[in-house]
């Protein structure tokens, strides 16, 4: 497609090198639902969110540093590194699902997750939290804490907050893959429309851009 030219996402791999393009950063920081796991890579929403960003001339560039089957510990892990590289203005984190699937104490998800928060704000990036919920087989405790974690860590951080990152996506007939976790093709536009009003409001729209 053609607009892949003009909305380029660099997938940042940990050797990477710096780029020579100087326009601030968003990175997107998740698992496999930001990753385009089963999909091409430029269908996937965050894909799609570059796009937008070139196509409403907003000054910005997208990092993807995100990576299928990561946990939140796996994130604290790799994320200094990722703020350091980068450098980004926005940061937006989208993990916690691998962990919920996995049946792991939410406490541990949560130290994770404000870990992160709080590296990437002392890094001077503002933070977006992207929620996730777990299915109703993994009980109604557990379901219930593990959704109340993303609004508790937001109202703690005072951080912009999507509280499902798949609304109107999960349920829906059609929009998943066969697996039940991840969105397919069609699904990803809805993606994009659950993170962008939360997001725009943090950018710095470039009006002379073209």
């Amino acid at each position: 497609m053609a607009w892949l030219a003009l909305a380029p996402v660099r997938f940042a791999g940990a050797d990477q090198p710096a780029q020579a393009d100087q326009r601030p950063v968003v990175l997107v920081f998740g698992d496999s639902l930001s990753a385009g796991y089963g999909i091409r890579l430029e269908q996937g929403w965050v894909q799609l969110l570059a796009q937008r960003i070139t196509e409403e001339a907003y000054g910005f560039q997208v990092v993807n540093a995100s990576v299928s089957g990561e946990t939140t510990a796996g994130g604290a892990a790799r994320l200094q590194r990722a703020l350091d590289q980068h450098k980004p203005a926005v940061v937006l984190l989208e993990l916690g699902g691998n962990d919920g699937l996995r049946g792991l104490p939410i406490a541990d998800a949560r130290a994770n997750l404000e870990n992160m928060v709080r590296m990437a704000q002392a890094a001077k990036a503002r933070v977006v939290l992207l929620g996730i919920r777990m299915p109703p087989n993994y009980g109604a405790r557990y379901v219930a804490d593990f959704a109340a974690m993303y609004p508790e860590i937001a109202k703690k951080y005072h951080l912009p907050l999507v509280p499902f990152l798949l609304d109107k996506v999960a349920t829906v007939p059609g929009l998943m893959q066969a697996d039940g976790i991840h969105p397919n093709e069609a699904g990803q536009p809805q993606v994009l429309a659950n993170v962008w009003p939360v997001t725009a409001p943090l950018l710095r729209r470039k009006t002379a851009a073209r």
